[in-house]
């Protein structure tokens, strides 16, 4: 059988955003500089993902994708024993944000508390996203943090 695609001529197409995810992962294994390098990656998909998939991004929504980023990636780098990945995936409606380390250990939750030093990156990456999940997976645990953007 024979399959066609058959568009318009005036090829609308192109002012539609496309249905598909856009994705960029990268290892990253602990070394100085690593956390910088998330953030640029991170930046570099938020380019990509406004001039290909016509996402509209806020600057507060950006810095908040970006706070995310540092936290998630700080603290898989600072309580994992090994490397971690770092996936993002958008569309013009959607981000995520997934770390995959290999501790099982899953995060610990606090109460705000102003008084309490330290332990306050899981609040702010809740404070920020829409959804957060995590749950332990074959390697260790995954992370994920979920961005609903405005139309």
């Amino acid at each position: 059988m024979n399959e066609q695609a058959i568009s318009r001529p005036d090829d609308s197409r192109r002012s539609c955003p496309p249905t598909e995810a856009l994705h960029s992962a990268e290892v990253f294994d602990g070394e100085p500089g690593c956390i910088s390098q998330a953030r640029a990656l991170a930046d570099r998909f938020l380019g990509r993902l406004v001039s290909e998939w016509m996402a509209v991004l806020g600057t507060h929504t950006r810095n908040d994708l970006m706070l995310a980023v540092s936290e998630l990636v700080t603290n898989a780098d600072r309580y994992s024993h090994g490397p971690y990945l770092l996936e993002l995936e958008g569309t013009a409606e959607r981000i995520s944000v997934t770390v995959y380390d290999s501790s099982s250990a899953l995060p610990v939750f606090y109460s705000p508390d102003p008084g309490r030093l330290g332990g306050h990156g899981m609040e702010i990456v809740v404070a920020l996203c829409d959804r957060l999940t995590a749950e332990r997976v074959p390697v260790g645990k995954r992370i994920r943090a979920e961005f609903m953007l405005s139309s």
